[in-house]
């Protein structure tokens, strides 16, 4: 049985009626702590990739484990129910292990660091922030294998234990596990910072306790729980049907040319409970896109996604859990088996967000968005620059957001939504490279009444010799539309290199070499549209081409007609409006709720014809899994 927390101070915690002038004061003061220690990591940091891009997640829970302000919560509960030693004032504990946590963090590059807060001898609550290192050790910089069929091949793997020991650094500890990394005193900063951030957060909970006093704290984030879970019952009951909804869609391939991978999942209320049934996802990959999905972290999914659409200022956290329930296959693609490798899992993660789209919109129509979290699109570039000295590039790009209810996708953005670019200034002063193309490519969201955010193009020009690894997806399906909206466009990765020489790239790929005068185009998927483009207004199509978002010939997929003169566009109202009918007529009025840009076994057969890569060969299970109950 894991040990229970230590308190010199055994005297329990009342609960009292809280003030609600109070109440708010509290919930500000803890949102306002939770954006603090973003800024003390931002600030102390030294990877680009959390200094810059904000890969971190904080959070502060109650005594229990629940979070009540962050991104991320289920941490601090499933370590508690895990770790088997003592924990007391002045410890700080640290771990990469997705399964020794139960998949709260679900890859090795993850750093978790958790810390009980005390005063007075007793337990008030937890602070818990995870960052992205650049490195930690493994078969490629970046320890993010595309190839890697067991975890022990994606570097140093970390399970729970103390780095601090009643406030005295465990140096020893601290000393093996740089030793594994690439960029060592990248990842010490950075883990510096990472406890820094925990540190400010028990600081701001030990003022706010003291200033209201233990049981008024106490009962106030009770309170602020309770009112989530609330405002959640009551999403759940007025938007999820009790008859079920299932959808699907495919992981486009493993990065050992094998796919594509179905997640399936079915949803439905029971009473005041959400289900969601993932049966008929494919079982786990011999590859490294496994995705060790922690079920409480899919919760979270489910209530951003909820709230997010009814409410953005109801508070986030943990309250509603048990409003829900997952059934994850074992021995599936998300819920893996170890050693099963999962460097790669981010494509299926952000294909999950999909189907969640896909799922919600089907019920309740106010939910119904398009495609367009498709993927989290990793370059690296690493070698040796003119000084000798070893660099290495991890930068996560961005792809086009879905068309959604409320209107367009945005163009060229994260599926997370607190990430930020690395300036192109920034990257080109500490890599030996430069960006010679940045800009939304035009015509890659899908046409809608809502357009779908346009990709990204990055075009990236090699100054010194070294190796590139990338991580995209949908190269192969589309990111989809619906009522009436068109697909996105699909991703490609093309290197041409200095001898005038050209070749297109997988989506996932490791140790490409490079040499000076070597450019890399780097094209992200666009999103899905949301309705009908031939109801878009044709000055909102007339604004898109003259912002370089469309084109002119991309107008007719609107059934626009744009007419250019001396630099200077305009709209052919005559000819749209014919064009518009005939366009209508040749489409029936038949219009599918989702447009995938055609069934896989199509996209399959022209693979080669539409993207210059062979199709990947059907998926082989590993034999050595209980694959219990998913699906053969």
């Amino acid at each position: 049985m894991p040990a229970i927390v230590i308190e010199t101070n055994q005297t329990p915690f009342n609960t009292v009626d809280v003030d609600p002038v109070d109440l708010d004061i509290i919930e500000n003061a803890l949102r306002s702590a939770r954006v603090e220690m973003d800024a003390v990591l931002f600030r102390t940091a030294m990877s680009p990739g959390i200094r810059e891009q904000h890969d971190e997640f904080p959070l502060i829970a109650n005594r229990d484990g629940k979070m009540v302000v962050g991104q991320f919560g289920a941490f601090i509960h499933t370590f508690l129910q895990n770790y088997d030693g003592e924990i007391e004032e002045g410890d700080v504990f640290l771990t990469n292990d997705p399964y020794s946590c139960d998949g709260a963090v679900s890859h090795t590059p993850d750093w978790l660091v958790l810390m009980p807060i005390y005063k007075e001898g007793r337990v008030i609550g937890w602070a818990a922030m995870f960052g992205h290192m650049t490195d930690s050790g493994g078969r490629v910089p970046g320890s993010m294998p595309t190839d890697a069929q067991q975890i022990y091949e994606e570097g140093i793997i970390i399970p729970p234990l103390k780095l601090y020991t009643k406030g005295v650094l465990q140096s020893d500890i601290l000393n093996l596990i740089l030793h594994n990394c690439r960029m060592a005193q990248w990842n010490k900063s950075d883990l510096n910072s990472l406890i820094a951030g925990c540190r400010l957060a028990a600081t701001r909970v030990t003022e706010l306790s003291t200033r209201f006093g233990d049981d008024v704290y106490f009962s106030a984030l009770n309170e602020l729980l309770d009112r989530t879970k609330r405002a959640v019952g009551e999403l759940i009951l007025a938007n999820i049907p009790e008859e079920k909804q299932s959808f699907e869609d495919w992981v486009c391939d493993d990065g050992m040319g094998m796919g594509p991978y179905r997640i399936a999942c079915s949803m439905w209320r029971e009473g005041e409970k959400l289900i969601m049934d993932f049966g008929g996802t494919d079982p786990q990959s011999a590859g490294a896109i496994n995705f060790y999905c922690n079920e409480e972290m899919m919760k979270m999914y489910c209530g951003v996604f909820m709230i997010y659409l009814a409410d953005p200022q109801i508070l986030f956290n943990d309250g509603f859990y048990d409003l829900m329930e997952f059934r994850i296959p074992k021995g599936s693609l998300l819920a893996p088996q170890k050693p099963a490798a999962l460097s790669g899992r981010t494509h299926a993660l952000s294909r999950v967000v999909d189907v969640l789209n896909g799922l919600f919109g089907q019920g309740n129509p106010d939910y119904l968005c398009a495609a367009g979290f498709s993927a989290s699109p990793h370059f690296f570039f690493s070698g040796h620059n003119e000084h000798g000295e070893w660099f290495q590039q991890y930068q996560i790009g961005f792809g086009g957001i879905a068309g959604k209810p409320s209107g367009d996708g945005a163009d060229g953005h994260a599926m997370w939504p607190d990430f930020t670019n690395v300036p192109n200034e920034f990257v080109e002063a500490m890599y030996p490279l430069r960006i010679e193309t940045y800009a939304a490519i035009a015509d890659t969201g899908g046409a809608g009444l809502h357009r779908g955010g346009n990709g990204v193009h990055t075009g990236y020009r090699f100054l010194r010799a070294g190796q590139v690894s990338i991580h995209d997806d949908r190269w192969l399906t589309h990111p989809w539309g619906v009522k009436g909206g068109l697909p996105g466009a699909r991703s490609s990765k093309i290197l041409e290199r200095a001898d005038g020489t050209r070749s297109v790239l997988p989506s996932k790929c490791d140790r490409i070499k490079v040499v000076p005068g070597d450019i890399l185009q780097f094209r992200t998927w666009g999103g899905g549209g949301w309705g009908d483009p031939f109801e878009r207004a044709a000055e909102l199509v007339l604004d898109d081409v003259e912002g370089g978002l469309v084109t002119a010939e991309g107008a007719r997929r609107y059934g626009v007609v744009i007419e250019e003169s001396d630099g200077d566009y305009g709209v052919d109202a005559a000819a749209t409006e014919t064009l518009r009918e005939e366009l209508r007529e040749a489409r029936g009025s038949d219009i599918p709720l989702f447009d995938k840009g055609g069934d896989l076994a199509d996209l399959i057969a022209r693979c080669e014809q539409d993207t210059g890569l062979a199709p990947p060969a059907p998926p082989v299970f590993p034999d050595w899994v209980d694959k219990g109950e998913a699906a053969q």
